[in-house]
């Protein structure tokens, strides 16, 4: 065993998601999932939006956030996002926003036990789940 020192990790901060089009995605997840724009003073441009707690920063292959992944890739993320809302209210908003469901509802097993998901893609055909939690 070495040394007495524990990591205590809290939480995710952000993520990085890599896309065809920066303005195109932060279109998406403000209009569709209402996640507000941020953009930092030093920036021209906002490159990333709030989910809750965390960021979702959006990066392009030709222009990669540095220090990048071996290998930024469009379409190789997959992620789940928790609502407050009842999964059909979901289905509904999705669906009016010409948002094709892909699977489910399905059971699943989250960080904090049972809930119902459904997933979609992005913009990018990044995997989408959206969660809620049963009895919470």
């Amino acid at each position: 065993m070495k040394g007495s020192f524990v990591l205590k990790i809290k939480r995710v901060d952000h993520l990085i998601l890599t896309v065809t089009d920066i303005a195109r995605a932060i279109r998406f997840y403000h209009e569709v999932f209402d996640m507000p724009i941020i953009n930092f003073k030093d920036e021209r441009e906002p490159h990333c939006v709030r989910c809750g707690h965390q960021l979702l920063e959006f990066q392009t292959v030709k222009q990669p956030q540095q220090p990048a992944a071996a290998n930024p890739t469009v379409n190789s993320a997959a992620f789940c996002i928790i609502t407050g809302d009842k999964l059909s209210d979901v289905c509904n908003h999705l669906e009016s926003y010409y948002v094709p469901i892909v699977a489910g509802p399905l059971k699943q097993i989250g960080s904090e036990g049972p809930m119902m998901s459904i997933y979609i893609h992005d913009c990018d055909q990044n995997l989408i789940e959206i969660s809620s939690y049963q009895n919470k």
